[in-house]
């Protein structure tokens, strides 16, 4: 049976690596991507079994990579497990909506995959995907015995893959000793029975003799106690192989442990000197603190951000402009209200409603679109309009600036013509599909403003 093909794709390096071995562990074959253009351009000449594929990517990120491999008849039949830390019902809405099968977390178990690949059609039997309720310990005289698994707190990640292998390698060690003592117990019998059956005594001549019994060649004996000899060094050897391996595995979480301290050290130095800075920054402004607000108010009325049809509203590049105006109105000690606006724009568009829609082309007359519209933007409830993480920063932004800043979030609809801020043009039957799509492009918009209160 040929072997199993696996395309990973993450821009980290330390998380393609990681899956990789838990992959080839399986008897599978990877491949690796860093970027999702590179995992599209590599779909061009191969066709892998399944596709693992990370969310957050410098450029296309991954539900924007599945929605193209899906959208491409080639590759719509190959299954893609979303690999990434994102998580929660809204997201993994989302990743199935657009064709994913499901999300594989980055602190991912050895159980897990297992569970993964099953469901994928990657192994070719279904393996025990559920924790052992015992797990074997060595006693001082050697014999193994099952013992509960230790309860409290759950290790991390690092901690509970070197127990695994430990637990293995022991497992292992175990099986070696069982098969040694009973090869030996074996060939022993055969040597005691052959020694009994040599000294039996003289038969009396009056009865008669029994027929002359060959004594069995030594030979067997050797040739046993050596095959047993050598099966005990294949064990002893692909014991040493397990325990090297161990050490490695112990060594890269060490490593990375490091890292990672190395990491929340400097962030925990960043946010000193944040507080530093708007301290500082707060300390300055003085009584202009008010009028400051009122400035900021009125310059963000007027800021719009574009939003690229098929993407939400709330994310992305909404996000980090949301970001970067909160954190100047803390430090400017604004009072108030911060309204974000989503208008949808109408594009031109190809397609169906069971296929899904998509950009008409730029020189397709604009006659001929099947739809003018947003059906994208149509189908989002309340919910889905944001990600996980610009929910995250609208609810902590009240209890972070002490109930002096709020948030407010609405929908306006389609950005007709009425409240369009780039004219839509004129339909006659020169006009093009791309003409028509640049208008709708900059008015599928976001928009922000603040209200003060501080003089209520």
């Amino acid at each position: 049976m040929a072997r199993k093909r696996a395309l990973v794709v993450d821009d980290s390096k330390s998380a393609r690596v990681i899956l990789s071995r838990m992959l080839e562990k399986y008897d599978i074959e990877v491949d690796m991507a860093e970027s999702a253009e590179q995992a599209i351009e590599y779909l061009k000449n191969n066709r892998p079994d399944a596709i693992f594929m990370d969310h957050l990517m410098p450029g296309m990120d991954g539900l924007q990579a599945v929605r193209a491999i899906k959208g491409n008849p080639q590759t719509a039949m190959i299954p893609i497990m979303m690999y990434t830390s994102q998580e929660g019902e809204l997201y993994v809405g989302q990743a199935r909506a657009l064709g994913a099968m499901g999300v594989l977390p980055k602190q991912v178990r050895p159980v897990d995959v297992s569970k993964v690949l099953y469901e994928l059609h990657l192994l070719p039997d279904r393996r025990d995907m559920t924790e052992p309720a015992l797990l074997p310990v060595e006693l001082e005289s050697g014999s193994p015995v099952q013992r509960a698994p230790a309860s409290g707190a759950a290790a991390p990640p690092g901690a509970d893959w070197g127990r695994r292998l430990e637990s293995t390698v022991k497992d292992q060690a175990v099986d070696i000793r069982r098969f040694i003592v009973a090869s030996l117990d074996s060939f022993a019998t055969r040597i005691v029975s052959d020694m009994r059956d040599m000294r039996e005594p003289a038969i009396p001549a009056a009865e008669q003799p029994p027929p002359v019994r060959a004594p069995r060649p030594i030979w067997p004996w050797a040739a046993g106690i050596a095959a047993a000899c050598l099966v005990a060094a294949g064990f002893a050897a692909s014991w040493l192989i397990e325990r090297n391996t161990l050490a490695n595995s112990r060594a890269e979480v060490a490593g990375l442990t490091s890292a990672n301290t190395e990491l929340q050290r400097a962030r925990l130095d960043l946010s000193a000197t944040i507080k530093d800075l708007t301290a500082a920054l707060g300390a300055s402004a003085g009584t202009a603190a008010a009028p400051a607000a009122s400035a900021a108010s009125s310059a963000s009325a007027s800021k719009v951000e574009t939003v690229p049809y098929g993407e939400i509203p709330f994310d992305r590049g909404r996000l980090d402009a949301l970001r970067d105006l909160l954190g100047k109105l803390e430090a400017q000690g604004f009072h108030g209200v911060v309204k974000i606006t989503s208008l949808a724009g109408i594009f031109c568009l190809t397609g169906n409603a069971m296929d899904g829609f998509t950009l008409a082309a730029a020189s397709l007359p604009a006659s001929k679109c099947d739809v003018v519209g947003n059906p994208f933007e149509e189908s989002l409830s309340g919910q889905q309009r944001q990600s996980l993480a610009f929910a995250n920063l609208v609810a902590g932004v009240r209890q972070r600036t002490s109930g002096a800043i709020s948030v407010a979030i609405e929908s306006a609809g389609s950005a007709g013509t009425v409240r369009a801020n780039t004219p839509y043009p004129a339909r006659t039957e020169s006009l093009t599909a791309g003409e028509w799509n640049r208008a709708a492009a900059a008015n599928n918009r976001v928009e922000f403003s603040t209200e003060s209160s501080a003089g209520q």
